[in-house]
């Protein structure tokens, strides 16, 4: 840290001096004051059940900047949110309130009114999957909830200045379970301008196809390009590309958006993420974008680093941190 130079004579004073220079530059860094996207991945399934109307509305009275969600196509070619292809048994329950015992049929062999015969509102205690999160609170009566369903109720809730981060979840290894692409990207894009949200969606996906095709269609909507270790390895992922063609990641996510003036967004993995990358995206013109991250501690290094926003299943403590690091909030809404 550098401070101006100080005129004082030998002496008492210089001393003091000394020992104030030596206390600024160790106090804490600036508090941080430009905009971070506080996003609450699948609605903030630290707190209430993924993906449901019940989690959205949590995470709009919490108050974040961008609800994150999953999307898939029923049988009947409705919009529903889902992360999973098939019924996970892990939070899913039949009529009778049983936990499914085996991953069910996929999302898109069933109808909406087949959908909506299953519980979503818990998650199953037992289950790996479910100890990560022990401050969930249940919902019993939640179903599976269609993308027009969220829209109208943030309508409701007042929240005319929350974001949506939709993923399309696709498998290129596993078409038989999903929609096509082309499907996806129609029906999505179709229910967003149906609900007059086009300017406050940001698609997303692992599966670039899907990007592509919005690009195509939508080319002034912002696309997040998704990536993990695995896809980056699997050009099916990456619509064709492969990673050691471009160098890096940030350098592939750019050749893959191609010429755009849409906002184009990085989201690693954040184990996968280092600060060069950072800085390398962001001299890209990327807006960097990081999942799932839970950890206070992570959370920290990563806002230090000079991430945009961060996607986390509980918005709560990303939320105490940026608090405390001056950044402006966003609003919260009641119920």
């Amino acid at each position: 840290m550098k401070h101006p130079p100080m005129r004082l004579r030998p002496g008492p004073l210089l001393w003091i001096a000394s020992a104030l220079m030596l206390a600024g530059c160790a106090a804490p860094a600036p508090t941080q004051q430009r905009a971070i996207d506080l996003q609450a991945h699948r609605g903030g399934r630290a707190l209430a059940p993924e993906n449901t109307l019940s989690a959205f509305s949590n995470a709009i009275e919490i108050g974040v900047t961008t609800l994150e969600l999953d999307i898939g196509l029923s049988a009947d070619d409705v919009v529903v949110i889902s992360h999973d292809t098939l019924l996970n048994p892990e939070h899913t329950r039949d009529a009778r309130g049983n936990f499914l015992k085996a991953k069910g049929p996929s999302i898109r062999s069933l109808t909406l009114a087949q959908l909506q015969t299953y519980d979503v509102g818990r998650i199953d205690p037992a289950s790996s999957y479910g100890k990560p999160f022990p401050k969930q609170l249940w919902s019993d009566g939640e179903r599976i909830p269609t993308l027009a369903a969220l829209f109208a109720r943030v309508d409701q809730l007042g929240a005319s200045k929350l974001r949506f981060n939709i993923e399309t979840k696709l498998d290129p290894a596993l078409p038989e379970e999903t929609a096509s692409p082309e499907q996806m990207v129609r029906a999505l894009l179709a229910e967003i301008d149906k609900a007059g949200m086009a300017q406050r969606v940001t698609v997303q996906s692992f599966d670039w196809r899907s990007l592509a095709l919005v690009g195509q269609a939508a080319p002034q909507m912002p696309r997040a390009y998704l990536t993990s270790a695995r896809t980056l390895k699997d050009s099916r992922w990456t619509a064709g590309l492969r990673l050691e063609d471009f160098g890096s990641a940030p350098r592939l996510v750019k050749a893959a958006a191609g010429a755009t003036g849409a906002p184009l967004i990085w989201s690693p993995a954040y184990n996968d993420l280092t600060p060069a990358q950072v800085q390398e995206a962001h001299a890209l013109g990327l807006t960097v974008l990081p999942w799932t991250v839970n950890q206070r501690a992570d959370m920290a290094r990563l806002l230090d680093w000079g991430v945009d926003g961060i996607i986390t299943d509980d918005p709560a403590i990303l939320r105490d941190l940026l608090g405390e690091r001056g950044v402006a909030l966003p609003a919260k809404r009641g119920r």
